[in-house]
């Protein structure tokens, strides 16, 4: 709710002309997944929209669509951290068993009055019962791994993350390993996505096929800190090749700075 109140605050301003960073947008996106595809959709790039997703008001609005709907796939609340909130749906009774649970919304004495008005208007129907936000997104099979990056301007800070035993997820799984050996061409998928939302930093969550890179969550505000804060290297690109610098960071030293220098390009 006061997450709520600093978005009235940030948009006025924004709205008035004030250089905000990162913007309003990027904040509204923060622990708002279902506007994080939208913002996706809206910046058109390849490489953020290869993974196809779709985004859902409420569970009567899924129903419409569950007969185009590909299996097995991912659904996954607009809101939760670590894993939470994300099913693999097999088939579309599954689907529907989560996305009941998922949308699953309580108003209370509310919700009592709201199914009592139809004995009292006649046609009236109630609203419905499963009215919070979630998304469909496609399923990559076989992934043992997903990767965690971390810019702060220009210096990469990487994870790789290993799927839970018995699952599909790698976010909190513990599995976490600091390494030098990555997909080549990683690091460049990254810094493309980090020009293009002209972002001081990023948190991004990606996948490797052994084909294609895909995003799967990128946050540029108020993002969990692991990453930087337990690396004793980052990478940089130097002469056009990425370098490892093997050196700890300071997160306020790293975030200052990154501000600071997105401060200074814009200026420009």
């Amino acid at each position: 709710d006061y997450k709520s109140y600093i978005e009235d605050i940030i948009y006025s301003l924004e709205s008035r002309g004030a250089n905000v960073i990162p913007n309003y947008s990027f904040l509204k996106a923060h622990n708002n997944k279902v506007f994080m595809e939208l913002l996706r959709k809206q910046i058109n790039s390849p490489e953020l929209n290869n993974l196809h997703s779709s985004i859902f008001g409420n569970y009567e609005d899924l129903l419409k669509k569950i007969n185009n709907t590909n299996y097995p796939c991912v659904i996954k609340s607009s809101t939760g951290a670590k894993s939470t909130g994300i099913r693999l749906a097999n088939n579309s009774k599954e689907l529907k068993k989560f996305a009941k649970k998922l949308s699953r919304s309580f108003k209370g004495t509310y919700e009592i009055k709201d199914f009592l008005r139809k004995f009292i208007h006649k046609g009236y129907v109630p609203e419905s019962r499963f009215q919070n936000k979630f998304i469909l997104q496609q399923f990559i099979p076989n992934l043992k791994n997903d990767w965690k990056v971390l810019v702060y301007d220009n210096k990469y800070y990487l994870l790789e993350r290993l799927v839970r035993t018995n699952d599909f997820r790698a976010s909190c799984s513990g599995k976490f390993k600091f390494v030098t050996k990555y997909p080549e061409g990683l690091l460049d998928y990254v810094e493309k996505i980090f020009n293009i939302l002209q972002i001081p930093n990023l948190n991004i969550d990606v996948a490797y096929d052994g084909k294609s890179f895909y995003t799967f969550e990128f946050q540029a505000i108020y993002f969990g800190t692991y990453t930087i804060s337990y690396s004793d290297f980052y990478f940089t690109k130097i002469n056009n090749e990425w370098e490892k610098i093997n050196s700890k960071s300071n997160l306020e030293k790293e975030y200052a700075n990154s501000i600071a220098n997105f401060i200074k390009k814009i200026h420009v």
